[in-house]
């Protein structure tokens, strides 16, 4: 469960980074994950200061109620790991269309898997379900998206990988309380320095919960006195992603989005504005495929590779799972997965696979571009953020083009006259 950078209305995904895709507030990665990835190898190397931040640590830690105990079994084979700074420095460097990334996340491989899955932990599901009221499906997605239903849960030392970017100091705040609230996870007794493994960004087991988020929504689903989310039973991983989702909203029974079709000469700049269903309806908006628009419900209207591609009327539960991470481009892999394990099929508007991403240089031109003509972008930094997306939507606007806060060369050369 991560914060992620990647925003609404985008194509452009950032870097397969750790595993499959943190969860609450989760890793700052801002990618939804790769389809599959080799464990990770583990380089080791010594870093000028590394152990005079560890001396330096000890007392904040314990300050924020670590026992001596805990920290000293915890560092005691604490290494720097190179590996982990050289992927974290690399992420913000590769994009890639969504089209691409759903290729892989709602692979058939993946959908096959996920039906196996659902027989395989049919009635733990079940009972998962009943009591937090999250469909079966939509906890599956998200297991298939973070580690490919527990396959690739990672074998970075947490607290190595964590005590790494800490000292790296990037982003040391956020990083140190991630440590310190891995220090309390083994302080609660629930796993033991050693057997804290996950991926190299600090999210672990086979949902991804970076540790602050396990604990504050880790569940004990059996009552057997631990939150086990490392051990090959994922039954207490899959109920925390529940229980995570349930805490943040999730209606059971309301799709996560739908895949619409337009009538001719629909206005798009109503883009991203929340309507109910019934006036979704009154302005022609109907279902694409065989699925139907519930009876009841507030949406939004979105266009994720611009308006030449699917269009989604999108519901409370996306907000919901974009909690998990905040990547438009997650939750539509976790929502679509779901919607094929329940025997739905492919999106029925065709992608714009003949669009390319903008290169990191492009991304920054395009900021200080709207910059330049009064839009704010939160930033000039090469990543396509919400504000970003914002400001690209009120260009649209003015320069009376579909406001779809659709990315692209086009949209670029149109900013560069």
């Amino acid at each position: 469960m991560r914060k992620t950078l990647a925003a609404s209305g985008i194509s452009l995904m950032l870097l397969p980074g750790c595993l499959g895709a943190n969860a609450p507030e989760r890793s700052p990665i801002p990618e939804a994950r790769r389809a599959a990835a080799p464990q990770e190898a583990v380089q080791v190397t010594r870093a000028p200061g590394f152990e005079a931040w560890i001396s330096g640590f000890r007392p904040r830690a314990l300050a924020a109620g670590i026992t001596p105990q805990t920290f000293d079994r915890s560092f005691r084979d604490v290494r720097y790991l190179e590996d982990v700074i050289r992927r974290d420095r690399a992420q913000a460097e590769f994009t890639r269309p969504i089209w691409q990334y759903l290729d892989g996340a709602v692979s058939d491989t993946r959908i096959a898997n996920g039906r196996a899955a659902l027989r395989d932990h049919g009635r733990v599901l079940e009972e998962i379900e009943a009591r937090f009221g999250v469909e079966k499906e939509i906890v599956v997605a998200v297991w298939g998206l973070e580690s490919s239903y527990g396959a690739i849960r990672g074998n970075t030392p947490i607290i190595s990988a964590l005590a790494t970017l800490a000292h790296e100091g990037r982003r040391a705040a956020f990083f140190e309380s991630q440590l310190i609230g891995a220090l309390r996870i083994i302080q609660s007794g629930d796993v033991a320095p050693e057997g804290m493994v996950g991926s190299w960004a600090g999210a672990m087991g086979h949902t991804q919960f970076i540790p602050t988020s396990y604990l504050a929504y880790a569940v004990d689903f059996r009552g057997d006195g631990r939150r086990d989310i490392w051990s090959e039973d994922p039954t207490d991983a899959l109920a925390s992603t529940a229980a995570y989702l349930a805490r943040h909203g999730w209606t059971r029974g309301q799709p996560w989005a739908v895949e619409v079709r337009l009538p001719a000469g629909f206005d798009s700049r109503l883009a991203a504005q929340r309507r109910s269903v019934g006036e979704w309806r009154a302005l022609g908006v109907r279902a694409a495929g065989a699925v139907s628009l519930p009876a009841q419900g507030n949406a939004a209207l979105m266009f994720p590779a611009g308006a030449q591609g699917p269009a989604l009327l999108a519901f409370d539960n996306f907000r919901t799972i974009k909690r998990y991470n905040n990547s438009d481009a997650y939750v539509i892999a976790v929502g679509h997965l779901a919607d094929r394990l329940r025997g739905g099929g492919p999106f029925v508007a065709s992608w714009p696979r003949g669009d390319r991403p903008l290169t990191s240089d492009e991304r920054l031109e395009l900021q200080r571009l709207l910059v330049a003509r009064g839009y704010d972008t939160g930033g000039v930094d090469g990543r396509i953020g919400p504000a970003t997306v914002d400001a690209v939507r009120r260009f649209q606007v003015a320069a009376g083009l579909t406001p779809d806060g659709y990315v692209s060369l086009e949209l670029l050369n149109r900013l560069r006259r």
